[in-house]
């Protein structure tokens, strides 16, 4: 697999319609948004439907969903255990082996990093990944509707009567633009074996991210990725910072628009810089 040789940005820009793109479990579930009323994706958000999509690709994933395990581990601690390489990088206590056996074992690893902690065990490993998320943030103050739902049976039975649990709410974002930014450092990559397959693949994730991923809460076609900006830098530290390079692109209200409720309401203008590779790729 070839070494990754040229620093990566890359930018997607994402629409929501109807959807919970990601609730805040300490808000009742509600969109996140900042104090200016901005939606908010977390990155951690992000990096599970990327996992996801990369799992969905034949990669192999240590941190995976509980209902998505593929190997029947129900714990991080057990899926390491399982690995007879990691068992003996722990017996000999030797932390540069253990990362060398986890990043070539499983993609997230490699491509995020990840913590190896776990009670009971004598070695602690933290591995840093080539691949940086942002959180996510629309382009303009998103409108919440938040509705109220009944069930139209009890949970438990109640002799004929309607439980006390019977009432609920859903709360979603009526239309939202959302920037998701992020980049991939060459650095990092040499350390945890990161190559250009890996790259490609993570490119894949993004143009696909909501594959596969609907629910109650994001129902399919409610969210879709509309385009990906995937720049390539001429070396492994790159001309221009990650944030002078995300900010080449501008997105603004089209002049007779007020209320947008898709993305043709919108103009985005690249101004890229001449020496800049870049690639713009259409969403599925």
């Amino acid at each position: 697999m070839s070494t990754l040789n040229n620093k990566i940005d890359f930018t997607a820009i994402i629409s929501v319609h109807k959807a919970n793109p990601n609730g805040d479990p300490l808000n009742g579930n509600r969109p996140r948004e900042d104090y200016a009323g901005h939606g908010e994706i977390s990155d951690v958000c992000i990096k599970r439907k990327i996992r996801n999509r990369l799992q969905d690709m034949g990669e192999r994933i240590f941190v995976q969903s509980q209902d998505r395990s593929d190997d029947g581990a129900k714990s991080l601690k057990e899926r390491a255990d399982r690995n007879t390489e990691l068992k003996e990088a722990t017996s000999k206590k030797n932390k540069e082996l253990f990362a060398e056996v986890a990043c070539k074992t499983w993609t997230d690893v490699r491509t995020f990093g990840q913590v190896f902690a776990f009670k009971g065990d004598s070695l602690s490993v933290g591995i840093r990944g080539p691949v940086s998320i942002q959180v996510a943030e629309s382009v303009n103050p998103i409108s919440i509707n938040q509705i109220q739902i009944t069930k139209s049976v009890n949970g438990e039975a109640k002799d004929g009567e309607k439980a006390s649990d019977t009432m609920g709410t859903k709360s979603r974002v009526e239309f939202g633009l959302y920037v998701i930014r992020g980049s991939i450092n060459c650095q990092l990559a040499e350390k945890t074996g990161f190559c250009e397959k890996d790259a490609d693949n993570i490119k894949e994730a993004l143009r696909t991210l909501f594959e596969n991923d609907a629910s109650s809460a994001r129902p399919d076609g409610s969210m879709e990725v509309k385009k990906v900006y995937w720049w390539r830098h001429n070396c492994k530290s790159g001309q221009y910072s990650s944030a002078k390079v995300q900010n080449t692109i501008s997105i603004k209200l089209k002049d007779n628009i007020e209320n947008p409720t898709s993305f043709e309401d919108y103009d985005v203008v690249v101004n890229n810089y001449n020496d800049l590779s870049l690639e713009i790729i259409d969403g599925m």
